[in-house]
């Protein structure tokens, strides 16, 4: 398994040989950052053009076929229409307000993005707290979705940013019941300490039940935090055409939109790190021969072939059931979700201090 921190320690080495300590971290940082911000613009592209097909396969149709070929430059065609729009000003809107919403809303997404570890010496934010940080982090996305829809001066603008609100504060709970869950099998909060346990099995084949239920927990609660269908009711297109972004228009309406793509692939990646391995390959005790083959595939490739297949379990959740009412989404929550989610942590404990996991 390759490890990258042998790449980024020779640059680091090179930098400060004809640099200053402090301008060569200063340079490294902007280098980081900028390639974090091409990750996530090339991600959400390929998040847009997948869910188009995914959503076309799943309805006996095409998706985009004519720009490009088999429609890969759709998006890119988008992206510009997006760029080239104007971004409206409202009248009686609360304008710095209005224009700072998007904003904290990519920042949330980013931060909690870069937590993401996609290799084995290519994290960017990898400490003793970053599960903890990154809950933090991406729950700052729902002070911007309250934002967008106060300062729109809109009710149905407000109407929908309380419900998205209330959705996201609702289910990150459970969310975090069952990365706890995992925090107690593995006793760290350290996304790389995490994806190193995983070597002799990921923790959804060896965690027993309370991993399984846990992950199914996660796919649930996940799916409703980043406002996808079932529980996209913050947006729904026939009672409140957009929600919280309905007074948005231009680059301003694609941050919200980009997010909410990026959000999607967050949480999957967190669920492909935490429970399935993360860039751990499939090992299983004992087959030294397959073990080693399995090496051989690069832990980017591991990662992001997880990470695309649990976004491609969403979608598939999202073309399959009707949308939720708002009541019916909360009760799903705080009825059913939560005391599970609390029994199966106490089971987890359990499990732990009597040794039962492999």
């Amino acid at each position: 398994m390759f490890d990258f921190s042998v790449i980024t320690s020779w640059i680091h080495g090179l930098l400060t040989s004809f640099l200053p300590l402090g301008v060569a971290t200063f340079v490294e940082c902007v280098a980081i950052g900028g390639c974090l911000l091409l990750m996530y613009t090339v991600i959400a592209i390929l998040m847009i053009f997948m869910e188009r097909k995914v959503c076309a396969a799943f309805q006996c149709r095409l998706g985009p076929v004519r720009v490009g070929p088999w429609g890969t430059l759709q998006v890119i065609g988008d992206v510009f229409k997006m760029l080239t729009k104007e971004i409206i000003t409202i009248r009686h809107a609360d304008r710095f307000l209005y224009n700072l919403a998007p904003y904290i809303v990519i920042l949330a997404s980013l931060l909690a993005f870069a937590c993401l570890p996609v290799n084995r010496g290519l994290e960017v934010l990898d400490f003793n707290v970053g599960v903890f940080f990154m809950m933090a982090a991406s729950s700052i996305g729902v002070v911007g979705i309250l934002l967008a829809g106060w300062s729109s001066n809109n009710k149905y603008s407000l109407i929908g940013a309380m419900r998205s609100g209330a959705q996201m504060i609702s289910y990150e709970l459970s969310i975090s019941l069952s990365i706890l869950t995992i925090v107690v099998l593995t006793d760290t909060m350290q996304f790389s300490e995490i994806v190193e346990r995983q070597a002799d099995g990921w923790f959804l084949f060896k965690g027993h039940l309370p991993a399984f239920v846990a992950f199914v927990i996660y796919l649930i609660a996940g799916n409703a935090e980043v406002n996808r269908g079932p529980f996209d009711l913050p947006e729904a297109e026939s009672e409140l055409t957009a929600g919280y972004h309905t007074e948005y228009s231009g680059m301003h309406f694609g941050l919200f939109y980009v997010a909410e793509f990026v959000n999607l692939f967050i949480i999957s990646g967190v669920a492909a790190t935490i429970f399935l391995g993360g860039w751990m390959p499939l090992h299983i005790p004992g087959w030294e021969g397959f073990n080693a083959v399995m090496d051989c595939i690069p832990g980017f490739l591991w990662f992001f072939g997880k990470a695309f297949f649990v976004v491609w379990l969403l979608m598939w959740i999202k073309w399959t059931f009707p949308r939720l009412r708002i009541d019916q989404i909360l009760t799903l929550e705080w009825k059913y979700l939560v005391p599970i989610g609390l029994v199966n942590l106490l089971l987890m404990v359990v499990v732990v201090v009597f040794k039962l996991h492999f």
